[in-house]
């Protein structure tokens, strides 16, 4: 499961995204199989367990492991879909709330830039006359 670091100031988005994959235990298990799957010993141990299980368990063409094989294959390519949606769905919220920040910023600028310039107008007269 990702981890996030308390000194470092996150995107709101980020912790919302990260309290709600915390608080499902399905997400939570997902993201430990996806971990796991994503690692070097995944890749060790798998190499050690098909050697053991072509020299010592099964006879050519190896059938039972090829079967094993392809069923894995399915569940993890499910799980990397799985968190690619979740990233999809992150990088989109994120995008939300930075257009809708960026609105408003929008919006204050030009509140102020007509501000700036109703007081520029003003002191023009006042300084005038006119």
């Amino acid at each position: 499961m990702i981890e996030l670091d308390t000194h470092v100031s996150h995107h709101p988005v980020v912790l919302e995204q990260w309290a709600n994959r915390h608080a499902d235990i399905e997400l939570r298990i997902a993201d430990k199989i996806t971990a796991f799957a994503g690692s070097m010993l995944f890749v060790w141990l798998h190499a050690a367990l098909f050697a053991a299980w072509m020299l010592l368990f099964e006879k050519r063409p190896w059938p039972t492991l090829t079967l094993v094989v392809s069923l894995e294959a399915i569940f993890l390519s499910t799980f990397v879909m799985i968190g690619q949606n979740r990233q999809a769905a992150f990088a989109q919220a994120k995008a939300d709330h930075d257009y809708e920040n960026m609105d408003n910023l929008l919006a204050e600028n030009t509140r102020l830039t007509r501000l700036v310039q109703r007081q520029t107008q003003e002191l023009h007269q006042h300084v005038l006359g006119s």
